[in-house]
């Protein structure tokens, strides 16, 4: 709960802080580009003074070096002077290749006639040139400014945003982990309770066939407990029969379902082996059948077929329950994801966990069609 609490006032605090220093850059840098562009425009003022000077002042001589000056040092700010009738008459600062084609100057013309007002250059009472200009490239660069600082700060928020929800998944996980075994190490004292009370059912000769079912259950809660106590560690494969450990899970949820559900099983060989933890994989078969049977609303029929290809084993089951739409085919395996009015949603994903995590497989969704049924199918590597 404190964790929870902290992050939360970390991520509101981030936010706020994120929000105060983006205002901040981006009027910080529209105003520095907001003074940069008056002083380009100061300057171009100043040039236009200098071409005036040369244009009305015939007899040149060393009191016009300063505005000589003025205009050759206009090296970054593209510009076009034209006449009193529109035509272009010099340029700067502009690709000395392309500017020998008209339609380039022209195309030029337009751009910087759209980006600042012209400087007016009053030659006489009847005679007024004008030069237009864009912004320098030093200028046009700065507008990206701000967009790389705040490319940046996502990327820095994005990484304390991942830190802390890795933190959080982590602290989920040790919690789930600490839950299970706990249930795991609670289990044990009535199935030792349970154990005693099936030896005196013997000793009491009560029906055999009776003591035989209440057995299974309890070697059933016993394999449950040992699951439960698996989780959070990394589990010791062992070169098993698939075929074996899968039709034993088929066999036990088969004789507690529904008789109006009709189960096949098959098998292309009587053994096919890999390196499995036995009481790990016979829940991923368990979770796949339990799931198929809710699927059909305990109604239809259930295939399980076994089969090999090159180096792999494929485990297929299908049902003809309600299916689903293809954009829940990886969504389903997401903890907490769910289609029924009940449940945590964490049997596929524990699934998906022990075949791909634990045992280097693969599981999905082969095929589902909506009102027909859905096919799932595991792939392991053959031994």
């Amino acid at each position: 709960m404190k964790f929870t609490t902290n992050t939360l006032f970390f991520k509101r605090t981030a936010i706020i802080i994120s929000l105060a220093i983006v205002s901040l850059i981006l009027w910080n840098t529209y105003m520095f580009f907001q003074n940069f562009k008056h002083e380009e425009r100061s300057k171009m003022e100043i040039f236009g003074a200098a071409i005036k000077e040369f244009a009305t002042n015939p007899n040149l001589d060393d009191s016009f070096y300063i505005e000589g000056m003025i205009i050759e040092n206009n090296t970054n700010i593209p510009s076009i002077l034209v006449d009193e009738n529109g035509k272009i008459s010099s340029w700067q600062n502009l690709d000395s290749v392309k500017a020998k084609k008209p339609a380039y100057l022209q195309a030029q013309l337009k751009k910087m006639m759209r980006e600042n007002n012209p400087i007016v250059i009053n030659l006489s009472d009847d005679k007024t040139n004008k030069v237009y200009y864009r912004n320098s490239d030093l200028l046009n660069r700065l507008t990206y400014y701000p967009l790389a600082l705040i490319l940046i700060l996502f990327l820095f928020l994005s990484v304390i945003y991942l830190f802390y929800n890795t933190n959080k998944i982590a602290e989920t996980n040790k919690l789930w982990t600490g839950m299970a075994k706990e249930t795991a190490h609670q289990i044990g004292t009535p199935l030792s309770s349970l154990l005693g009370w099936i030896a005196i059912l013997k000793m009491e000769k009560v029906e055999d066939k009776y003591v035989e079912e209440i057995e299974k259950d309890v070697h059933r809660l016993n394999t449950i407990a040992n699951r439960f106590s698996k989780i959070g560690s990394v589990p010791e494969l062992k070169k098993q029969n698939i075929v074996e450990i899968t039709k034993t899970a088929y066999d036990y949820l088969e004789s507690r379902s529904s008789k109006q559900i009709t189960f096949s099983f098959s098998s292309s060989e009587k053994e096919l082996f890999a390196n499995i933890n036995t009481e790990l994989f016979g829940w991923v078969i368990e979770n796949l059948i339990k799931n198929a049977i809710d699927a059909m609303l305990g109604k239809g029929e259930l295939k399980l077929a076994i089969e090999t290809k090159q180096q792999k084993i494929k485990i297929t089951i299908t049902d003809t329950g309600k299916g689903m739409s293809k954009k829940l085919f990886k969504q389903i395996f997401k903890p907490g994801f769910t289609t029924k009015k009940r449940g945590w949603g964490l049997g596929l994903s524990l699934s998906k966990r022990i075949v791909e995590d634990y045992h280097k497989g693969k599981i999905f969704v082969k095929k589902s069609e909506i009102g027909k049924g859905t096919t799932f199918q595991i792939l392991l590597d053959k031994v």
